[in-house]
């Protein structure tokens, strides 16, 4: 598979649909440097020609963002989007919609491993 900053959202689906199965089912959203991407809930894609306000926001900037957009398909609704760097130049962006109002994003935290933290718990290995 090869993404590129011209990637259409065909080309986006395979990895945009990994994802959204790696997630539990949030709805997933993708999209190139170039072109508009996917939208995908509940295992289908809805849209192949989707972009949204922070997946533009992260193309711009570089950097993760996780907030509550105040317009698009997910107004309202807590989104984390990141960047998909390569060789220091932004090509694409990716994002999960937080449909559990941030209990998702909670969780997520809670249970981050505690930074220099190198012991198994439990006793596995």
């Amino acid at each position: 598979m090869n993404i590129n900053p011209s990637s259409t959202g065909e080309e986006l689906v395979a990895m945009a649909m990994a994802i959204h199965q790696l997630v539990n089912g949030l709805p997933m959203t993708m999209r190139t440097l170039n072109n508009p991407g996917v939208r995908i809930e509940g295992g289908k894609v809805l849209d192949y020609n989707y972009t949204g306000p922070i997946l533009e926001e992260v193309l711009k900037s570089g950097e993760m963002v996780q907030k509550i957009p105040e317009s698009g398909e997910y107004k309202d609704t807590p989104v984390v989007v990141v960047p998909i760097i390569e060789e220091g130049h932004i090509i694409a962006a990716m994002g999960v919609v937080d449909i559990t109002k941030g209990i998702y994003s909670d969780i997520m935290e809670i249970t981050r491993r505690p930074e220099g933290f190198t012991e198994s718990r439990g006793g596995l290995q």
